[in-house]
């Protein structure tokens, strides 16, 4: 009997210490596992990429904790960039230079704060040359003035432009108050833009010419944007009657003024069309043989010539003709200039000024060409439309 309670305790002895073993394995603390590494890449680009193409840093699997990228041609200067707020994707926010080597140092963590470390190289586009685009009149000539209710943006290229739809893209007017407007190629160079009227007198005018790394055609790109503002003056508007021989002036649509003046006689007539003033000087010396009438042959002049307002490039002005007087009201014997008289001349130039226009009717002249600074609004506006390099 006592053997046998002796062996019931020794087995419960035994199942109590296997039960704490199993107790105590069942209670053990797991393995720590760890993270994966993060992973940085640059996002995928071109072999040469464009200058104004952000380089583009991104991260997996963590986030980026720094991100450099250094021009070493420009002793290391660093561009500037931005993190996205989660931390996975940094950007440049400067546009690059052409034909520039990049180094990109980029730094991330994982999960468990481990970092890796990345080094990438990038390269830009190098062009064979560059073209600016100037845009006429100058903002700085105009800044006090404001420009004429006729004055068209004109922007002129330093280079041949042969496509000219993707750099249509990039040249960008706003209007104030918002008025239509196009865009008409005079040439591969010069692209000019208006509306089917004149500019309402007050019209603010934003030009945007976002031409950096723009391809302009045969390995030329734009050197650099540039942009302009105008302000468009009271309406001054001239009808020159070659029937009639007068000059009535126009001032926000109400007659102002009206004077005599003589046109281009018939061998040397004025062109017909609305016309604008693109330069203004008290003296010019008017010389025939700019157009090929030299000393010695008949019609060759040279004189100088006060209260001068240029209204086409091949040398149609409103100008003092003090010698014309006689004839002035009663029949045409100009150059092709319009001749007043010394006082109305000053009066003219006193009131006159860049893009405000002269229109001249009934001359024996032919219409003034597009491309004779300014002939824009020869052409009608459904042309015109046409010469838009999207149409």
């Amino acid at each position: 009997m006592r053997d046998r309670l002796l062996r019931l305790s020794l087995s419960a002895v035994a199942l109590t210490a296997a039960s704490t073993l199993i107790v105590a394995c069942t209670n053990s603390t797991p393995k720590h596992v760890d993270a994966p590494p993060a992973a940085i890449a640059l996002a995928p680009h071109d072999a040469k990429l464009n200058p104004t193409t952000p380089i583009v840093v991104d991260a997996t699997g963590g986030t980026l904790t720094q991100v450099t990228v250094t021009n070493a041609a420009e002793s290391g200067k660093q561009v500037t960039g931005k993190l996205d707020p989660g931390g996975r994707r940094w950007s440049t926010t400067e546009d690059l230079g052409y034909g520039a080597t990049y180094t990109v140092d980029a730094t991330a963590v994982n999960a468990d704060q481990k970092p890796v470390h990345q080094t990438f190289t990038v390269n830009t586009i190098a062009p064979d040359s560059t073209a600016y685009a100037n845009v006429v009149p100058d903002p700085d000539m105009v800044a006090q003035t404001g420009i004429g209710v006729g004055q068209p943006i004109s922007v002129q290229f330093t280079a041949p432009v042969t496509n000219k739809a993707e750099v249509q893209k990039h040249l960008k007017v706003t209007t104030t108050p918002n008025q239509p407007g196009a865009w008409y190629w005079i040439d591969d160079q010069n692209v000019h833009y208006r509306g089917p009227d004149y500019w309402k007198p007050g019209t603010k005018i934003h030009l945007d010419a976002e031409v950096y790394g723009v391809d302009l055609g045969n390995g030329v790109y734009g050197a650099e944007d540039y942009s302009v503002d105008y302000t468009v003056h009271d309406s001054w508007i001239a009808k020159a009657d070659g029937a009639t021989e007068l000059l009535t002036i126009f001032h926000n649509g109400q007659q102002v003024n009206q004077m005599p003046m003589s046109l281009g006689s018939p061998d040397t007539p004025s062109h017909n069309g609305p016309h604008v003033i693109s330069e203004k000087s008290q003296t010019v010396t008017m010389d025939s043989c700019t157009y090929g009438v030299c000393a010695g042959q008949p019609g060759y002049y040279n004189e100088t010539v006060l209260w001068d307002e240029r209204i086409s490039s091949d040398g149609e002005y409103v100008h003092a003709a003090p010698w014309s007087v006689g004839q002035q009201g009663s029949s045409n014997v100009s150059h092709g200039c319009v001749n007043l008289s010394t006082d109305n001349a000053i009066w003219f130039y006193n009131h006159f000024g860049l893009g405000d226009v002269v229109e001249i009717t009934h001359s024996q002249g032919p219409t003034l060409p597009v491309w004779d600074t300014y002939g824009d609004w020869t052409v009608p506006w459904s042309t015109w439309q046409k010469g838009d390099a999207d149409a």
